[in-house]
């Protein structure tokens, strides 16, 4: 399955993708309330970066996708979902691949994230990629901004955390 840049014209698929994986985080306790997705603005600011992949069927339609943007000298990796069809192939361990291995191609020092610590899928997933969980003070005042951010939309802070991975 091909892994190719992202344009706007993916944006609603993209949606989509995140929106039916909502309900395997709903289904896992990370999430509840109503499905939300990424919105124009925030897609946007990844393909600004040119940090916006999608992973593609054999007809190239997106079934998932990654986004990040580079913060403070950090890529930081804003979303990754795999639609629930195509989930446990290996799909959103490739679109992390290929945002680290641009992470490093740029030369930044780290990467970061924020997720679910309880998740099988979240936090445990990115563990097996080298992220560590950081300590609250451990955090840059960039992640804490958005992992109170993500408190303040409904998140549970207590299942929430931020990880990094030196590149």
């Amino acid at each position: 399955m091909p892994i190719r840049h992202a344009t706007r014209n993916d944006f609603a698929a993209l949606r989509a993708i995140e929106l039916a994986s909502f309900e395997t985080l709903r289904a896992a306790g990370a999430v509840s309330g109503d499905p939300a997705a990424s919105t124009d603005e925030e897609l946007q600011r990844y393909l600004d970066h040119a940090l916006l992949y999608a992973a593609c069927d054999a007809a190239g339609a997106p079934v998932g996708y990654a986004g990040a943007c580079v913060e403070d000298g950090a890529l930081h990796i804003g979303e990754m979902d795999v639609h629930p069809h195509w989930q446990k192939k290996g799909l959103g361990r490739r679109l992390m691949l290929t945002l680290l291995d641009e992470g490093r191609r740029r030369k930044l020092a780290e990467a970061t994230l924020t997720t679910d610590r309880f998740a099988p899928f979240n936090a445990p997933f990115y563990a097996s990629l080298g992220f560590r969980l950081l300590e609250r003070q451990e955090c840059a005042p960039r992640l804490q901004a958005i992992l109170t951010s993500e408190a303040d939309k409904g998140l549970d802070p207590e299942r929430r955390v931020a990880m990094a991975l030196a590149l």
